[in-house]
């Protein structure tokens, strides 16, 4: 007992403590975890459950790929309205590949809302370009897929944009 104030800590005062702490870790606990989902929901690649049913399909078109010996380099490139996205594909010799029809998609890693779909021109010698405009400065993933009638790539790339001009 506190004599000067007259004040005694009773055991629905400790209770009261306890529960006020117990409540706060909770609730932070509950922001923290919403805040994770909405930001990151945990699915980066849609309908996950057909593409694992398939992983055998897809193991033997990527045995097939490895045996076409097809290679695909990515980069941006700074142009007057932003950055075009340049493709440059080579046979198992290096030699370029033209006839070639691309396309594919660049995704922001964190989230899709900055995702988007590309188009590709060919520009010869074995050159395909992307008009991109604006983009977000930072680190983005490119995931294509190349074809021509003698066969096809399907192919990533982890690119850098830092606005250049």
């Amino acid at each position: 007992m506190n004599t000067a104030t007259g004040f005694r800590v009773r055991g629905w005062h400790v209770l009261a403590m306890m529960l006020a702490f117990f409540g706060f870790i909770i609730a932070v606990n509950v922001t923290f975890a919403v805040v994770a989902v909405r930001s990151f929901p945990g699915e980066d690649v849609r309908r996950s459950y057909l593409q694992g049913v398939q992983y055998n399909d897809t193991l033997e078109q990527r045995r097939e790929q490895a045996e076409l010996g097809w290679q695909a380099s990515a980069d941006f490139a700074s142009v007057a309205n932003g950055a075009n996205l340049e493709v440059v594909l080579s046979d198992r010799d290096g030699a370029p590949i033209d006839g070639a029809t691309i396309t594919g998609e660049i995704q922001w890693p964190t989230t899709d809302a900055f995702d988007r779909a590309t188009t590709f021109e060919a520009r010869g010698d074995g050159r395909y370009v992307s008009q991109l405009g604006e983009l977000q400065p930072g680190r983005w993933r490119l995931r294509a897929h190349a074809a021509r009638d003698t066969g096809s790539l399907d192919f990533e790339a982890e690119l850098t944009w830092a606005n250049q001009r």
